[in-house]
C-alpha cells in the first residue's frame, strides 16, 4: 500500500508542477519538497523532469550513507557516529564513547560491508544514467574513507563516472574549495565533503568544473538538514531544488542500540589491533589509546 501511495503522490505532484510550469518562453522551475520510501520514485522524477525541461537543465544528486548503502549493523553506521557525537557533548567521560570517531569509524568501514539500502537500488541509479542525466554523489563522508566507500560502490555495482560532472575521473588530490574548512575529493562522480555544507559544496564543485547551475538539482538524501543545505544556497540563483527525503532507513536508524553497537567495537577492536601491528596502517589506523582525553 505505501508503494502505490508513493506512486499516487508522484503522478499528482508531476501532474501539478507541469500545469504549473506550462508557460513560454521556457517554464519556470519550482521547489519541491517530498518523502518516498522507494528509489524508483526518485528515478521516475528524474526522467519526467529530464523529458519535461531538458536533460542538460538537470543534475541528480545522490547522498551515499542510508540512501544508497547502509551498514551491515549499527556498529560504524550513521546514526552510530551521530550516536557518538552526541555523547561526547553530554556525556564526555562516558564508557560507551570511543577515543577518536572517525578514526573508528574508518575502521569499520574497512572490516564491515555495506549493503544497498534496497535491492535494485544500483538498477535505479544506472536508468538515470542510461538516460543521459547528469548525475553525481555527495556524501558528508571525509577523504579518509575513499578506499572504502569505493570498494562498497563497486562491490554493489554502483558507478558514477559515466554521466558525472568533468572532469569524469575528479582530480587524483584533495583540495579545499572556496567556503571550505577542510580538504575535500572528488573522484569518479563521488564528492567526499568532509561533513561540510552540502550545499555550498556543490555549489563550489560546478565552480571548479566549469559547469553552469543547472535548471534543476534534483537530490536525494535521508537527511533533512542536507536537503535544507541545498535549498538554502541555490535559493534565487534561478536554480531550482527537488528534495526528496529517502526514508526506507528510517525504522533502522530509530532502532539503534547503542549498548549493543559498544560491545560490538570491544569484540571488535583486538582483532583491528592485530590486523594493524602486523600488516601496519595503510587502510586505517586506530586510536593510539583507549582512554579518553581528560578522564579519570
Amino acid at each position: 500500500m505505501k508503494v502505490l501511495a508513493n506512486r499516487f503522490i508522484t503522478v499528482q505532484l508531476v501532474a501539478l508542477l507541469l500545469s504549473a510550469c506550462a508557460a513560454t518562453p521556457p517554464p519556470q522551475h519550482q521547489n519541491l519538497r517530498a518523502e518516498t520510501d522507494d528509489l524508483a520514485m526518485v528515478t521516475s522524477w528524474a526522467l519526467t523532469m529530464a523529458d519535461t525541461f531538458g536533460r542538460e537543465n538537470l543534475l541528480v544528486v545522490f547522498d551515499i550513507d542510508n540512501t544508497l548503502l547502509a551498514m551491515e549493523q549499527g556498529l560504524g553506521s550513521d546514526q552510530w557516529y551521530y550516536w557518538q557525537k552526541g555523547l561526547a557533548e553530554e556525556q564526555p567521560c562516558s564508557d560507551l564513547l570511543v577515543p577518536n570517531r572517525f578514526a573508528v569509524q574508518g575502521a569499520v568501514f574497512f572490516a564491515s560491508a555495506m549493503r544497498p539500502t534496497q535491492a535494485d537500488a544500483a538498477e535505479q541509479l544506472r536508468a538515470i544514467q542510461d538516460a543521459g542525466i547528469r548525475v553525481i554523489a555527495v556524501t558528508s563522508r571525509g577523504t579518509e574513507y575513499q578506499l572504502q566507500t569505493f570498494r562498497e560502490l563497486r562491490r554493489h555495482d554502483m558507478s558514477f563516472w559515466p554521466t558525472s560532472l568533468p572532469p569524469r575521473r575528479g582530480w587524483p588530490e584533495t583540495f579545499v574549495p572556496q567556503g571550505a574548512e577542510r580538504p575535500t575529493l572528488y573522484q569518479d562522480g563521488v564528492f567526499l565533503t568532509s561533513g561540510q555544507h552540502k550545499g555550498v559544496m556543490l555549489d563550489a564543485l560546478l565552480h571548479m568544473t566549469g559547469t553552469p547551475r543547472p535548471g534543476i538539482i534534483l537530490i536525494a538524501d535521508d537527511k533533512r538538514e542536507n536537503l535544507e543545505a541545498m535549498m538554502e544556497t541555490f535559493d534565487g540563483t534561478g536554480t531550482s531544488v527537488h528534495a526528496w527525503r529517502y526514508t526506507r532507513e528510517d525504522a533502522n536508524v530509530a532502532a539503534f542500540d547503542g549498548d549493543k553497537a559498544a560491545l560490538q567495537w570491544r569484540t571488535l577492536e583486538p582483532a583491528l589491533q592485530v590486523i594493524q601491528g602486523t600488516l601496519g596502517p595503510d587502510n586505517f589506523e586506530l586510536p593510539e589509546s583507549s582512554e579518553l582525553a581528560g578522564c579519570p
